[in-house]
């Protein structure tokens, strides 16, 4: 059997073009974790705190509409790239998919799962809005350099 291979996905062209890259240069006989780390929102949409500004208990309903959207689009683009492994080649139960809720940080949560025993990284370099990434850098360069015992694929 193959090497673990761990593939971080949001819902970018980028990164299913990661997923291409490893359906490409990959043998089927790899073990592929498909990742998304998506913000966990249901708390903050369940809240009924005093303590929350009353502009975002007055915008609550669309905000949190907003999130669930995203964890449909998030959903899609990995049943997306679950297809494209499928077609070439790579067998279901080879194919590991997790949606994670954020625990500490996009980076930080893909760099715990990669600790989790896995030969190669792979990941889109870019993926997050402009906006976010000057102000908190990207993810892809985050995890390059938070890796260092683990080769790092970055597709762009």
């Amino acid at each position: 059997m193959g090497h673990n291979v761990l593939v971080a996905l949001d819902e970018s062209e980028n990164a299913l073009r990661a997923a291409d890259f490893v359906c490409r240069h990959f043998t089927p006989d790899h073990r592929v974790t498909l990742m998304s780390v998506i913000p966990d929102t249901a708390a903050l949409c369940a809240m009924n705190n005093p303590g929350l500004t009353p502009y975002f208990m007055s915008q609550k309903q669309a905000f949190c509409q907003l999130e669930d959207k995203k964890k449909e689009i998030v959903t899609s683009a990995m049943k997306q790239a679950k297809a494209r492994f499928l077609s070439a080649g790579f067998p279901e139960g080879g194919l590991t998919i997790k949606v994670e809720n954020l625990k500490e940080g996009v980076a930080r949560d893909i760099l715990s799962e990669a600790a989790k025993g896995y030969d190669a990284v792979v990941l889109g370099r870019r993926g997050g809005s402009g906006m976010k990434k000057f102000f908190m850098g990207s993810i892809s360069q985050k995890v390059v350099h938070g890796l260092t015992e683990i080769p790092v694929i970055l597709v762009s």
